[in-house]
């Protein structure tokens, strides 16, 4: 793993030559490891669509646009900024998807699946002091609205890109009053789910995103200020 992630960085500063990856022979002597690591080495990125390896030939560099961006490991090995800008296209597939899911969770939307969003409100409220906890809250509760939807394709394109928005959620909780802000907005939804109600459902849902992405722009802005005093 540490070697994958090694060169994957390598890969991303330019460092290795384009479309030409390592062979298990060339990981092995730079790294001091065995050829069976240098195979699973080859095997991880590939795995990760990061690589091509074919038997008998020459291990090959994927286009970076084919690699598998919903993976965790590729997550946390990218730098920072690839990494916010993931952030902001993944804001924008929600903005595509999650309004349409609120809507038509609210037309077929069960007393028992109401229940527990309510249940997850009230968690919500309780720890707004406790960003790590109300992030698996916050989750939890768009999971919800999705599987309520009773669309498996669209569930599973959600839950896909479930890490990369936990990264997201951990940004847009460290502003000031986001957590509160954030309770609010649930709640808005909530109540449109509650009404049964697919075009107020829509609305709240599309309010809450689009508060969500002017959050994770001011974030990021702020970071770049503060990395700029540090230098």
């Amino acid at each position: 793993m540490q070697v994958a992630a090694h060169l994957t960085r390598r890969i991303v500063q330019g460092e290795i030559d384009e479309g030409r990856a390592p062979s298990e022979l060339e990981i092995s002597s730079e790294f001091g490891v065995s050829r069976v690591v240098a195979r699973e080495t080859l095997k991880i990125l590939a795995s990760l669509d990061i690589v091509d390896v074919a038997q008998g030939r020459r291990v090959v560099v994927r286009p970076r646009a084919e690699w598998d961006y919903l993976s965790p490991l590729l997550i946390e090995w990218l730098p920072t900024e690839i990494v916010d800008e993931l952030l902001q296209e993944l804001h924008q597939m929600r903005a595509l998807l999650e309004p349409e899911l609120a809507a038509m969770a609210a037309a077929s939307i069960t007393d028992e699946t109401l229940a527990r969003l309510g249940d997850e409100i009230g968690r919500m409220a309780a720890l707004e002091t406790d960003p790590e906890a109300y992030l698996e809250v916050d989750h939890e509760f768009h999971m919800e609205i999705c599987r309520a939807a009773d669309n498996r394709i669209l569930d599973r394109i959600m839950y896909s890109a479930r890490w990369l928005g936990t990264a997201s959620r951990r940004l847009t909780n460290e502003a000031p009053a986001g957590l509160r802000r954030a309770t609010v907005q649930h709640t808005e939804i909530y109540e449109a789910l509650v009404a049964r109600d697919p075009e107020g459902a829509r609305a709240a849902m599309r309010r809450h995103l689009s508060n969500n992405y002017s959050t994770l722009l001011a974030e990021k802005e702020h970071r770049s200020k503060r990395a700029a005093r540090r230098r």
